[in-house]
């Protein structure tokens, strides 16, 4: 936040002036990131990759919820997690209270604030905003022998729960909500590619860009993105760039979206300074 305070003190705003920044976030997720960057003066071009939608089936969670009380740690990685988890709570007729004599850890701060929302005391929260950091972080605490649940995406990265179970814990995972394509978009994002009217694009998770690229199959991608500018969230998303073909300019160290905000604030002041040392000289 610091960054952000400083950069629009130094630039009244404006350092992202003129920019035209395409934001893949589903579309009840996209306000928070457009809303940032439009304060600093960017051109928010909304093109969600993604659709958050219930699972297509309820039961395995159902009978989890039924049985919180004889789990010992509940783990959410990601606020869509939670939001969907205590929703399917509440429809069961339970209400937050439910969980609190569990051990909650979140995997990270945007997480835990949603379940603090929720009433939740959050116990754990990890240095690095990834499933390596949940893990790092749990390294002294003792889990062989404890019951975990974590409700998160149809499709995740299996890290967590693997390591979890060769630690010695008993690790259920449950579905609690699924990444689908968007039926439509508004944005008639590949022309504005092709006319050069695009200066970056931003990617929040891994999903976003693999439902990106199944958007633009059969597009040559990489003339397509020439001279577009690719920030990404974290080590991860940035690798599944990566692994696709395409180009990470931007990784943002802190994984959340004023973090990913910050990162590119800084990249547009370091070129902005880099460009006046060449006129100067």
């Amino acid at each position: 936040m610091a960054v952000e305070e400083m950069a629009k003190r130094q630039n009244d705003g404006a350092a992202l002036s003129g920019k035209r920044i395409v934001v893949t976030r589903a579309r009840l997720q996209a306000s928070e990131l457009a809303r940032r960057l439009g304060e600093f003066g960017a051109e928010v071009i909304e093109f969600p990759t993604i659709t958050i939608e219930p699972p297509k089936d309820y039961a395995p969670m159902d009978r989890a919820i039924e049985r919180l009380e004889e789990y010992d740690w509940l783990f959410f990685t990601s606020v869509n997690g939670v939001e969907h988890f205590f929703t399917r709570l509440r429809r069961l007729g339970k209400n937050p209270e439910a969980v609190e004599k569990l051990k909650v850890g979140a995997i990270g701060p945007e997480t835990a604030r949603r379940l603090e929302q929720e009433g939740v005391r959050v116990g754990f929260v990890p240095a690095k905003y990834q499933a390596e950091g949940m893990l790092e972080g749990l390294k002294s605490t003792e889990v062989c022998g404890t019951r975990i649940l974590i409700p998160r995406a149809a499709k995740a990265r299996e890290i967590l729960p693997d390591t979890l179970r060769g630690w010695g814990a008993s690790v259920d995972v449950v579905e609690a909500y699924e990444t689908v394509l968007p039926q439509s978009n508004p944005t008639d994002l590949g022309a504005r590619l092709r006319q050069k009217q695009i200066d970056m694009i931003t990617f929040t998770s891994s999903s976003t860009v693999s439902h990106f690229l199944r958007l633009f199959e059969g597009d040559d991608l990489v003339r397509l993105l020439q001279g577009v500018i690719v920030a990404c969230i974290g080590p991860i998303t940035s690798q599944t760039v990566v692994d696709r073909g395409l180009r990470a300019d931007i990784v943002s160290t802190e994984f959340t979206i004023p973090g990913l905000v910050n990162a590119i604030v800084r990249y547009y002041q370091r070129a902005g300074a880099s460009a006046a040392q060449h006129r100067e000289q």
